[in-house]
């Protein structure tokens, strides 16, 4: 059983009771190769690769022999749109392609769970109780990092619909949001400090980053003749239990 505890803290930062960590999640050996193979994977995966120069062959004009090939004394050319012109073709310059590198999921799982566990050991992980705020404040969301002793650059992971939360954050420049379905090893590397939830943090009971909206509704059985109706209440399928 995992003896990995951390406070759970209100938005003016008292105390609101303790969560148990997921040893896994939190409490691994970060592999630095990985961790880099990762970042390096999604930093590429990022790039468009929409660039592109144009060759002799593209572009336009130098269809004719600038001058004869002897008598002149000047070196022989066969077109003024080569790359040692000025307005001529580029040589080797770069054309569309795709950046991406290939990163197994498992090795993803590894890189995440190991920047995680750094942020965790380094004192630098908090988790809240809940953002109770009605309407969107970016004045309140600045102050309850303050509470919460978070300066420098914040990554908070908010749960797919706590969109007040979404708001009050995302004026913030020193802020990053993620959502808890699409934390990546960038995002906690790039951040001082990692800001969750109780309902966004992985790897505890009851933790389910799928929108209430968007989760499948339970099923009733048709009751049989002569049978009475049971109710049938839905219980957390793979993934969504702790």
């Amino acid at each position: 059983m995992s003896t990995l505890a951390l406070d759970v803290r209100g938005l003016d930062g008292t105390a609101k009771g303790t969560v148990v960590l997921d040893e896994g999640i939190f409490g691994a050996q970060p592999n630095l190769p990985v961790m880099h193979q990762v970042v390096t994977a999604q930093l590429a995966a990022a790039r468009r690769g929409t660039q592109s120069t144009k060759t002799r062959a593209e572009v336009s004009g130098g269809g004719a022999k600038p001058y004869k090939q002897k008598g002149t004394g000047r070196a022989r050319q066969g077109s003024v749109r080569a790359p040692h012109y000025a307005g001529g073709g580029v040589a080797l310059g770069p054309k569309p392609r795709s950046y991406r590198q290939r990163a197994p999921r498992k090795m993803r799982q590894l890189a995440l769970r190991g920047a995680l566990s750094d942020r965790f050991s380094s004192g630098r992980l908090v988790v809240v109780d809940g953002w109770d705020w009605a309407t969107p404040s970016t004045k309140a969301a600045k102050k309850a990092l303050a509470a919460l002793g978070v300066t420098g650059r914040a990554l908070v992971v908010l749960a797919a619909d706590d969109h007040v939360a979404r708001k009050s954050f995302r004026n913030l420049a020193e802020v990053d949001l993620t959502s808890a379905g699409e934390l990546s090893t960038y995002d906690v590397l790039r951040a001082d400090w990692v800001v969750f939830s109780r309902r966004s943090l992985p790897g505890v009971s009851g933790w389910d980053a799928t929108p209430p909206t968007e989760r499948p509704a339970a099923t009733t059985a048709e009751p049989g003749p002569g049978e009475a109706a049971e109710e049938q209440t839905s219980e957390p399928g793979p993934g969504q239990g702790g």
